[in-house]
């Protein structure tokens, strides 16, 4: 009979190893449940066996292997997840596993519940990958476009420290909290970009609906139409008459924008810029390292080692500039520095931000006091994201007075003139 071994954790946390003499690896994985412990790891003793679930096979031909390449890699696509979808599957795997359901009866059970944006599809591999001797962290590897590294470290430090559901649990929180931002941030954003819309309809509107008949009352009157009007008419004929020249600058701007922007130099360029801004630049440094006092606040407080925190949280960061910064400070943690001293030698980083972490480091609660900083950032978030709102609404009605005050002065200054030159 085939021998299986096996790593697994009892309720306690504590490891144990052993060996079995079992049929197939599922059988293997029952036992060890009914036994009451957690399984890490099933591997088959035998010298050169081959792991279940890399896809059913036929006389020793891997059957995905016959399909083309661009089908495997359709079947194999899922969307990505929004925060709040996969805060939502988080909390439902975290409260199955906290009423004590076995791993692969809580994945089975995930099945059946409905997650917007996570497809039963995502448990039932899951499922199968652990049913085949697979941790959870190594099964959700396998699906990166829905579980991020951040993701799949903290489910391995939870696996390893023999505390999932509450590393589940608080990763729920995590992804909550970050979502609760975007949609704060996004609310700000739609009422101005709703008035530059309906700004740019309306504008287009009068140069092609509108403005053609009034050239037509200017073409009879015999007078020198004054500047802002001659303005007026050549933007009215570009409309009309070369709009396929407008639509072409339009599209040439958006390819060496978007160009621009893929670029290193001009990635980093706008990341530089998007700080600087008036207003808006305060928003932006807010939420950024806001992200990054959570991001890493969360990681090393699941037990995620602070080189692997690091390197996770500069990929989650999508500041070119953040990044960077914490490239370097990696660097000189690997050589032995604190953290709070490449942090404070960046000159990007707050010196708040850079205290705190002095002060977590001497006390031996890094994680406390990114968190705190988190709540902090998060808190001066809401107040600045408020601050614009009401600096937008003011700025956005005056450059609308503007354009209609000009509209206007265009077409009634021949007016004028005109009831001038017949006194």
């Amino acid at each position: 009979m085939p021998q299986f071994s096996y790593k697994a954790r009892k309720r306690s946390g504590e490891l144990v190893e052993g060996v079995l003499e079992v049929p197939d690896r599922s059988a293997a994985l029952a036992q060890i449940q009914r036994s009451g412990f957690f399984p890490l790891a099933v591997t088959d003793v035998k010298a050169g066996a081959t792991p279940a679930g890399q896809g059913a096979t036929k006389d020793g031909v891997n059957l995905m292997s016959l399909l083309p390449q661009s089908l495997r890699e359709q079947m194999s696509q899922k969307r990505k997840p929004k925060l709040q979808e996969l805060a939502t599957f988080t909390t439902q795997l975290a409260n199955l596993l906290n009423s004590g359901m076995p791993l692969t009866v809580a994945l089975t059970s995930m099945t059946h519940l409905q997650t917007k944006g996570i497809p039963a599809e995502v448990s039932r591999e899951l499922k199968q990958e652990v049913t085949e001797g697979r941790s959870l962290s190594d099964a959700m590897t396998r699906q990166p476009r829905i579980f991020t590294d951040l993701y799949v470290n903290m489910v391995r430090a939870g696996e390893s420290s023999g505390s999932l559901v509450p590393v589940l649990r608080r990763m729920a929180i995590h992804f909550q909290q970050f979502a609760e931002v975007q949609a704060k941030f996004k609310s700000a954003m739609i009422y101005p970009a709703m008035v530059i819309c309906v700004g740019i309809l309306l504008v287009t509107f009068f140069m092609t609906v509108m403005m053609p008949k009034f050239i037509e009352i200017f073409n009879g009157f015999n007078i020198e139409l004054p500047l802002p009007t001659r303005f007026l008419i050549g933007l009215s004929t570009l409309f009309t008459s070369y709009w396929w020249l407008l639509v072409s600058m339009v599209v040439a701007v958006i390819i060496v924008f978007k160009r621009f922007q893929s670029s290193a130099a001009g990635g980093r360029k706008l990341d530089e810029w998007s700080m600087k801004l008036p207003v808006f630049g305060n928003v932006v440094q807010i939420n950024l390292f806001g992200q990054f006092a959570r991001t890493l606040g969360t990681l090393l407080q699941n037990g995620v080692p602070v080189l692997s925190a690091l390197k996770i949280t500069e990929q989650v960061m999508s500041n070119r500039l953040i990044r960077e910064a914490i490239a370097k400070t990696r660097e000189a943690v690997t050589d032995g520095k604190t953290l709070a001293q490449p942090l404070a030698q960046s000159k990007l980083f707050p010196q708040l931000m850079v205290d705190l972490v002095r002060i977590g480091e001497d006390t031996g609660d890094v994680p406390g006091a990114l968190n705190n900083l988190a709540d902090t950032y998060e808190g001066e978030l809401q107040i600045a994201l408020r601050v614009m709102s009401d600096l937008i609404g003011p700025v956005l009605i005056i450059v609308m007075a503007i354009i209609v005050g000009f509209l206007l002065m265009s077409i009634f200054l021949p007016l004028f003139k005109l009831i001038s030159s017949i006194h």
